[in-house]
């Protein structure tokens, strides 16, 4: 009976050590994120306690699906002040995603934060942090943001090492010297505009566009201008035959031809329309009584709103915070993970402002946020639906999702890194004078768009010199 006494203590000790072992890992984490709280000063006040649990009630913290370590660390906009304590979230060596976005974060930022082992997904954008870029960072990561701090010296070589990287963004800081070729297959969102970067770029960064260099004054080759001497030399040319002439000159008639035809038949196209949508306003107008409302009512093609509804009350409390999504749109998120988007000012606007959003997962959209539009639910739903239709055509940017409320109207788009029709229009025309036909179309399109705004909503007063800019069309 003794043996048996004795492998019996053994099994029960070895039983009691696992939960032990999960206990005193997931206690490593609460202890350093305590110590984090206590010699990081914050304005907003976090509820974290040694005597509540760290992965229900702790706010900004996410752990594993067992409970047993903390992966995910969110305090974006928390007031958090000062420099990040290096001997502190440098242990939560089981730690993914970490945000700490729009703060007040200041000098450099420990290598043990960015070298955890586990993380795939840093976000520090909207800070005071300073000094260089670590070169321990994790090799795990895939999302790495620092834009807007006040970084200096050199992008570390180190960088090309992180295989798994999708997005890179690191414009508006202070960083100098040259690119390097970062060979990073995954790599699909770049941005190191607004720096103090010099020399060519590398062959390898190329394909990304001009605008994720802006603002380096002494950058050079392309998306950009061309280095100095670093021009080919033109080779000798001999004279044109008469076959060759003839045949550029026909090209050159046939372009001609095809605009021609192109500028008539989008003519013919408005036209139609317009007489449908004349006939479509006059039968409203017989089949439903109009009423005159005063200042602060909504009323559009005839039909008055509810008296008791004005536009200045805003939606339901139920739809406040609802996006609302396209049929066919693929998108998975929402109006949070929207807000909480890293954004680049596209374009200002007389109604608005054009944003490209990159959320958190590296999906990009175009967001537009409409200013002093003062429209009714109903209407703005209306208008929403009609540019939807509009946006099944080819060669038109859908609009995949929309948000209503008294104080905010916002519009999703696809994000085509290839420009606007202003950018056609304005910048790029000799550029794409192989597409006469889509530009043709889309022009028409812009103003039936515009004629429909002006017609149906009589407070949505967009104007032709403003379409470019509502970023509905693009070529």
């Amino acid at each position: 009976m003794q043996p048996l006494t004795v492998i019996a203590f053994v099994a029960a000790s070895l039983l009691a050590s696992i939960p032990h072992s999960k206990s005193a890992d997931l206690n490593s984490d609460k202890q350093a994120l305590l110590a984090f709280s206590a010699s990081l000063p914050h304005g907003r006040k976090l509820n974290w306690s040694s005597t509540t649990p760290v992965c229900t009630s702790w706010v900004g913290v996410t752990c594993t699906p067992d409970k047993s370590r903390v992966h995910t660390l969110r305090l974006p906009a928390v007031g958090l002040f000062g420099p990040i304590p290096s001997d502190t979230l440098g242990k939560l060596d089981a730690l993914e995603v970490l945000s700490l976005r729009s703060n007040r974060l200041t000098v450099d930022l420990p290598p043990a934060v960015g070298s955890i082992p586990a993380l795939h997904s840093l976000y520090l954008q909207h800070n005071n942090l300073s000094g260089i870029i670590p070169t321990s960072l994790s090799s795990s990561l895939t999302f790495l943001d620092l834009s807007y701090n006040t970084f200096d010296g050199e992008i570390p070589l180190k960088v090309q090492n992180l295989t798994q990287l999708t997005a890179l963004l690191l414009q508006n800081n202070s960083l100098s010297g040259p690119i390097p070729d970062l060979q990073l297959p995954k790599l699909r969102h770049l941005n190191l505009s607004n720096n103090n970067l010099s020399g060519p770029i590398p062959p390898s960064l190329q394909k990304f566009p001009a605008s994720s260099f802006l603002g380096n004054i002494f950058l050079c080759g392309l998306p950009l201008e061309p280095c100095p001497g670093t021009a080919p030399s033109p080779s000798p040319v001999s004279p044109p035959s008469p076959s060759k002439t003839k045949k550029s000159l026909w090209k050159k008639i046939k372009t001609i031809v095809i605009i021609a035809l192109a500028a008539v038949g989008g003519v013919l196209l408005l036209i139609l329309i317009l007489v449908l949508l004349m006939c479509i306003f006059k039968r409203k107008r017989h089949t439903e009584p109009t009423t005159a409302s005063s200042k602060g009512k909504a009323v559009a093609g005839g039909r008055a709103e509810n008296p008791k509804e004005d536009y200045s009350s805003g939606v339901q409390e139920a739809e406040r915070n609802k996006l609302v999504f396209f049929e066919g749109s693929s998108y998975n998120f929402d109006l949070e993970d929207l807000l909480r988007a890293s954004a680049e000012v596209l374009g200002k606007g007389s109604y608005g402002t054009t944003y490209k959003a990159v959320l958190e997962d590296g999906t990009t959209v175009v967001v537009k946020r409409l200013k002093e539009v003062v429209v009714g639910k109903k209407d703005f739903e209306q208008g929403m639906e009609i540019i939807g239709r509009v946006g099944q055509h080819q060669n038109v940017v859908p609009l995949r999702a929309y948000y209503y409320s008294k104080d905010e109207k916002l519009l999703v788009f696809d994000y085509v890194p290839s420009g606007s029709l202003a950018a056609v229009l304005h910048g790029m025309f000799f550029a794409c004078l192989f597409n006469y036909h889509q530009l043709a179309l889309c022009f028409w399109l812009s103003i039936l768009l515009n004629l429909f705004l002006n017609t149906e909503a009589t407070n949505w007063q967009f104007s032709l010199t403003n379409m470019h800019q509502f970023k509905v069309i693009s070529i």
